[in-house]
């Protein structure tokens, strides 16, 4: 490239920089990826590294973050925030500690500390004789808003040290993966816009001008650098990390010190893969020189320090051609959008298909087939659909106004976004589907009955729904290419161990619309039958904490319904028999009690569960002023804030079991 196409490029490049930092930094509603920008700053600094007399003070490779919201003070920091240099493959990460490297040629390995680059919005908290008195954002790394206000909303910073120390402390507010798809749910069913990622909802929630709202949503913090002036505190990186913990800071608990580069590369090899299990967003790797004098002998380029760095993972966010949309039926009957997209390699995988929720989201993204539409994970499970490229223009995708298998007209039910297939003795998705999910691990959990067997048994016209299942013998299963007896003998005998479910498993395998497992416990533990429950009314049902009024409507129209109680009788005729609770009741000392549990407890929820139902308690999976108590282990989330908005009591692990002791 000559130097005039240079300098038009470097122009060019400098001014979508900017307009997307701004957007990211600023207004918190990115326009393109993070791989996107970052392929467009490589681009950048390479272009000003080969024709250095075009490089300005002006430019995005020489500052850092963004400008300040209005409405916020401003705040200069004590000691500048500055950005990281990154690389996205192994080669660059080895330059990057060959370089470092050289200004250490008598040692043979340098300690470096690894820890996860948290996706959230960086903050420096500034500590006074252990009391916190400025929380403020990173800004452009010199001046950044003061948000102290909303910073103390925040449950796991804390506002008071457990020692009386001068301290700036740097960290990454963020919201866990799970509080920012229910954020975005409650968004969606309100009519307002979404948020691109768990970051960019971290900073909308964080830099509202209204404490509430930030004290509403479910943010934590994660500390990840400590600056003091007394250097007798700590020396390495790694021994402030420990402090900070001892302080009452959370730290991410994945960083490690280790010796050389190789270790750091095996590192970021097991989280590229392992941190899709993880509930908050990471988007790469840190790498610091742990020993801070050599940190100072290091410093600073204009915008990083020289003695870290990032590795980035690779994108999570991805274009592809959404080439068609297909209709899926469900066992409710609900039409569920998906979109076929042209094979693309997303966080690892090769992604075909993607979820689009229902025909209003596909209004709300404006898409069609022929969208050039950028994809996510969502969870990092399920990719989704997160809009189309700009300036495109391929119309609407209609809905459907019949049933894309049986035919038969849609409904619409008032006040659901779903549309529905009513013919559920008709339609062979709504048939199949509830069969399929009657015996899945959720349900009955009846081994080897799954999708293919059960088409294969409904095209033959063996079974017409799941109370078929227990009249089927061997030779029927024999009837079936590639079934043996032994294999024929062993599905028979799954079917008929399955005939005495507990009543949680019984009523969550029916399908019966809004109740899922949690809401199925809540009825089983309530009532002592299955005639009792088929005969409870309304008032009974919604006096359930837990229960809502569409739950409880739902639970009567089924067995109201002449066609359900067929089936229903015909699994009585086969003998299958639910239980009454799972639990058999040993005390009333919890009798009259409702509990909530919340948080990452010591043994698994099902034991406290257990105990509580075995008191003669009750557990539900929301707080409302119904609650008696919420038992809170750590990381408690927004359960743990709506019952202090409440003023329900939390107990702990330990206030826990003082409630089973004789004198309580």
């Amino acid at each position: 490239m000559d130097f005039i196409k240079a300098k038009e490029r470097i122009e060019e490049l400098k001014e979508i920089i900017k307009e997307n930092n701004e957007a990211y930094y600023v207004f918190d509603s990115p326009k393109i990826t993070d791989f996107e920008y970052d392929e467009l700053y490589r681009e950048l600094k390479r272009l000003e590294e080969e024709f250095p007399d075009l490089k300005t003070q002006d430019s995005p490779t020489q500052k850092v973050g963004g400008n300040i919201v209005q409405g916020f003070k401003e705040h200069t920091h004590k000691y500048r925030l500055y950005s990281l240099d990154n690389s996205n493959n192994y080669d660059d990460l080895r330059k990057w500690y060959e370089r470092v490297k050289k200004e250490y040629p008598n040692e043979s390995d340098l300690d470096l500390v690894v820890e996860l680059k948290i996706d959230g919005l960086s903050c420096a908290l500034s500590y006074e004789n252990g009391e916190l008195v400025i929380g403020a954002t990173r800004g452009n790394g010199i001046i950044g808003e003061n948000i102290t206000q909303n910073i103390k909303e925040i449950k796991t910073i804390p506002q008071k040290l457990t020692k009386p120390i001068n301290l700036e402390v740097r960290g990454e507010v963020y919201m866990p993966v799970t509080s920012f798809e229910r954020l975005n749910e409650e968004n969606i069913e309100k009519g307002i816009k979404e948020f691109a990622n768990p970051r960019n909802a971290a900073a909308g929630s964080l830099r509202q001008l209204d404490s509430k709202i930030t004290a509403q949503r479910d943010l934590h913090f994660f500390a990840y650098t400590a600056i003091s002036e007394d250097k007798t505190l700590f020396k390495t990186h790694y021994e402030g990390m420990k402090l900070l913990e001892e302080l009452g800071f959370e730290t991410n608990p994945n960083y490690v010190l280790v010796k050389g580069i190789n270790p750091v590369i095996e590192k970021c090899e097991y989280w590229a893969e392992e941190r899709f299990n993880l509930n908050y967003a990471t988007d790469g790797m840190v790498i610091k020189i742990n020993d801070l004098a050599k940190q100072n002998e290091l410093g600073y380029t204009s915008r990083a320090p020289k003695w870290a760095t990032a590795f980035k993972f690779p994108p999570e966010e991805v274009w592809t051609k959404l080439e068609d949309i297909e209709l899926s039926v469900g066992k409710t009957g609900a039409v569920t959008p998906i979109a076929n997209l042209t094979p693309v390699q997303l966080a690892g995988t090769t992604v075909k298909r993607a979820s689009l929720h229902n025909f209003d989201e596909i209004k709300r993204l404006e898409i069609n087939k022929g969208n050039e539409v950028l994809i996510k994970k969502a969870a990092e499970i399920i990719p989704k659909v997160i809009r189309k490229r700009e300036g495109e223009d391929f119309g609407v995708y209609n809905a459907p106004d019949k049933c894309p298998v049986c035919g038969t007209p849609l409904i619409k039910p008032e006040g659901e976004v779903a549309l529905y297939c009513p013919n559920t003795l008709g339609c062979p998705s709504q048939i199949k589907g509830k069969i399929e999910y009657w015996a899945s691990k959720e349900a009955m959990d009846i081994d080897g009955i799954g999708e293919s067997i059960v088409e294969k048994l409904y095209e033959k016209g063996l079974i017409k729904d799941f109370a078929d299942l227990y009249k089927l013998t061997i030779n029927d299963f024999m009837t079936i290419d590639l079934i043996k007896e032994k294999s024929a003998d062993n599905l028979y005998s799954a079917i008929q161990a399955s005939k005495n479910p507990s009543m949680t498993k019984f009523l969550t395998a029916l399908s019966i619309k809004f109740i899922g497992k949690e809401t199925a416990d809540l009825i089983a533990n309530e009532f002592p039958s299955l005639e009792n429950i088929m005969n409870a009314s309304y008032e009974e049902l919604i006096k359930i904490d837990g229960i809502g009024e569409k739950a409880a409507q739902s639970i009567i129209d089924y067995f109201k319904d002449e066609n359900n109680k067929i089936i229903l009788n015909k699994l009585s005729e086969y003998g299958v028999k639910p239980k009454g609770s799972a639990f058999e009741k040993t005390s009333d000392k919890l009798e009259g009690k409702t509990f909530v549990i919340t948080g990452t407890l010591s043994m698994p929820r099902t034991v406290f569960e257990e105990k509580i139902k075995k008191a003669g308690g009750k557990v539900s999976s929301s707080v409302s002023k119904k609650t008696s108590y919420v038992l809170a282990g750590e990381n408690p989330g927004s359960k743990f804030d709506k019952a202090t908005a409440l003023g329900v009591i939390i107990l702990t692990e330990r206030d826990f079991n003082l409630l089973f002791e004789d004198n309580n």
